[in-house]
């Protein structure tokens, strides 16, 4: 019985590591790829007429990407069991 318990709390938990580090990969991935742009962008001392375009691309498949990532990081937390 100790052991089956042990087995169930062991799953939960690389379950939960699992699902942690994808939402982590999603957070960089939002924040190096959609916000620092944007940031960066908005302080530049250069005019935005060119420049914008491209950012606002890269932001919004970042934007994706990382919603993509945690939504996939949820998949292994469907794994834990009872």
């Amino acid at each position: 019985m100790i052991d089956d318990e042990r087995i169930k709390l062991i799953a939960n938990e690389r379950a939960k590591l699992t699902a942690t580090y994808l939402n982590g990969i999603a957070v960089a991935v939002f924040a190096v790829g959609g916000f620092a742009p944007f940031i960066t962008t908005a302080l530049s001392p250069a005019p935005l007429g060119s420049s914008l375009v491209p950012v606002l691309s890269v932001m919004v498949i970042c934007w994706i990407m990382s919603g993509a990532i945690h939504w996939m990081a949820r998949t292994p937390l469907k794994d834990m069991r009872p």
